[in-house]
């Protein structure tokens, strides 16, 4: 991909977070300037390292509007703030609406009132909701079930209707599941609490845990676990790159599924993490959860046709490989 930014300033919301980082990285060796809008909550300050910070937080509607007053002469705003975590979700729906959707409206706003009229919104799979409809199209009827899943419905709604009534552009991204680091070790999986399985199955591996738990191994799978898509979040990163070249040649609106269409077990996850680190993985079995799915993975054409995206680096044993080789030095694991 040899897309040049030339210089040109990207507003990344989020930018000091897990995917937000990458995106920044990714940026910047395309030429661009991210500047990240980040409350720092989750994200870290440390993984800003390609562009200025401005510690902006969206529930604050003036510090908002201020915020995309000071940078309007860029090109795009990438918006990937949001609370996450869908057990906290469902305890705590009032944070969630608040931080998700209101800070999103505040956002919304704040790029009008500043003419900033491109944005490129990071939603999820979990719009989808509970289906069997497999693999996954956009134009699936979206009932997500978890309140993480309807804040970021929620959103999309929202800018669709600012795309109606106020002509802004947009590209929608729903990703599956974001995985693996970057390939220098400088910044990768960092959530507090840690809920993913790939970094909780390293950790275990490393023996700075206990045993993890399977939640579920009598699936219709063929070893009896969860199927999932995985996609390596170098590639969630590129996918934002095609979106902005995109924007460049025209492009209005689009909701575009980011996966590779291709699923992988939980236990192909534990053995692939036993072949990379050469360490067995502790695990026991455990009930199902509710509302897991036996499987979820993407199709991804449409990214294909509208993006001209398709994933490069996401190969199950580069995902664990670059997971690893993050983790371990930050755990200093020999």
């Amino acid at each position: 991909m040899n897309y040049d930014l030339k210089g040109a300033k990207i507003i990344v919301v989020g930018g000091a977070g897990y995917i937000g980082s990458h995106v920044c990285k990714t940026i910047a060796g395309h030429g661009g300037v991210p500047v990240t809008f980040d409350n720092l909550g989750s994200g870290h300050e440390h993984a800003v390292q390609w562009g200025p910070l401005e510690v902006v937080d969206l529930r604050d509607k003036s510090q908002t509007l201020t915020a995309c007053e000071k940078h309007k002469d860029a090109i795009s705003v990438v918006h990937l703030a949001s609370s996450i975590e869908v057990g906290i979700g469902e305890k705590a729906p009032a944070e969630f609406y608040e931080n998700n959707v209101v800070g999103a409206l505040n956002l919304l706003d704040g790029m009008r009132a500043a003419k900033l009229n491109n944005l490129i919104f990071s939603s999820t799979c979990a719009t989808y909701g509970e289906t069997d409809q497999m693999p996954l199209l956009e134009s699936q009827i979206q009932n997500p079930f978890s309140t993480y899943g309807k804040t970021k419905l929620a959103i999309e709604h929202m800018i669709q209707s600012y795309h109606k009534a106020y002509g802004l552009n947009y590209v929608t991204l729903r990703y599956f599941n974001a995985s693996g680091a970057d390939e220098s070790g400088l910044i990768g999986e960092e959530h507090d609490p840690e809920t993913h399985l790939i970094p909780i199955a390293l950790a275990a591996a490393a023996g700075l845990r206990g045993k993890m738990k399977i939640f579920g191994t009598d699936y219709d799978t063929p070893d009896g676990t969860c199927i999932r898509d995985y996609i390596h979040v170098n590639d969630i990163a590129d996918a934002h790159i095609c979106a902005l070249e995109k924007f460049e040649a025209g492009l209005t609106a689009a909701e575009v599924n980011i996966g590779t269409g291709k699923g992988v077990s939980n236990l192909e996850i534990l053995k692939m993490i036993e072949t990379v680190t050469g360490l067995p993985v502790p695990y026991d079995d455990a009930p199902r959860r509710d509302g897991d799915l036996t499987r979820l993975y993407a199709d991804p054409q449409r990214a294909k046709d509208v993006l001209e995206f398709t994933a490069r680096h996401s190969g199950l044993k580069n995902i664990i490989q670059t997971a690893w080789h993050f983790h371990s030095a930050k755990w200093n694991v020999n």
